[in-house]
């Protein structure tokens, strides 16, 4: 209930700064919108990220609000993440998988426009982690055996996996044409060979096995190498699904529970921050 009436006054406090705000809206649209803590927040940041996120003026606000506070909450932690922990921690990613650091950063290049922004957004949860981790040490109550089980029984479809997947392989020295092909399946070229399989799952490798199994039925993989040809597959349909066993996934499934718990911690400490943060509407 205490945190219920949290939430409420921070909404009311947020919708006092907007109502204010648009008043002397006249006034300021080239400056200052508002400060928080002493930083400021502008007309055009909050233009700005309603066309990004497509949010009302009050949702943009707070959004912008939340922001600057993580961002001041991590440096008053002196919380950073480096290119060496970067590293490590994909390197963890793609072992994980079966894969050297090499042979993952390979696929998420295919699978991602820009690998700049991948890194970027890694990076984010990197120091989100941290965060996590510092503030929450010793606040929260460990995911038991029973809460494990309870979990798996009513969420069994998330623990599953096909043993046959169908596909459509398409190989060629022409990239371009691969690509044309993901774009209009009904082009053809003659130089693109095509062939129908069943893959056995546990026969897989795992650069494969990670491939299409993130591939979802009626879509295509992304482009990767193969015997000097680029390939690509076409998964038709999966098939042979069984749930995987309790044990297989116990520690998967704590540690989708503490992050689940972690997240509600971390949400309800910064609506507390944003009660006693130094708000300012410019007039």
């Amino acid at each position: 209930m205490k945190d219920k009436n949290i939430k409420l006054f921070t909404k009311r406090v947020l919708f006092t700064l907007l109502a204010t705000f648009t008043i002397s809206n006249a006034e300021i649209i080239n400056g200052l919108a508002l400060t928080v803590n002493d930083e400021p927040i502008t007309i055009s940041d909050i233009n700005e990220k309603m066309a990004e996120t497509n949010l009302k003026k009050m949702d943009a606000v707070g959004l912008l609000v939340d922001e600057i506070l993580y961002n001041q909450e991590l440096e008053k932690q002196g919380i950073s993440v480096d290119i060496f922990e970067l590293n490590n921690y994909l390197e963890k990613i793609a072992a994980s998988n079966g894969m050297d650091l090499y042979a993952f950063k390979s696929i998420i290049r295919q699978k991602n426009k820009s690998y700049d922004e991948f890194e970027a957004q890694t990076k984010k949860e990197l120091l989100k982690r941290k965060l996590i981790d510092k503030l929450v040490r010793g606040n929260l109550a460990i995911a038991t055996e029973e809460d494990l089980k309870i979990y798996y029984n009513n969420n069994q479809n998330m623990f599953t996996t096909a043993s046959a997947i169908e596909v459509t392989q398409y190989a060629s020295k022409n990239k371009r044409a691969l690509i044309t092909i993901a774009q209009n399946p009904m082009a053809t070229f003659k130089d693109v060979v095509k062939k129908d399989f069943v893959l056995e799952q546990d026969k897989l490798n795992p650069q494969l096995k990670f491939l299409l199994n993130d591939t979802k039925n009626g879509t295509f993989t992304p482009i990767f190498t193969a015997d000097r040809n680029f390939v690509m597959f076409y998964v038709k349909n999966k098939s042979g699904v069984t749930t995987l066993k309790f044990e297989d996934v116990k520690s998967k499934i704590f540690n989708t529970l503490m992050s689940e718990r972690e997240q509600k911690f971390l949400k309800e400490y910064f609506e507390k921050l944003k009660l006693t943060a130094d708000i300012k509407v410019i007039r």
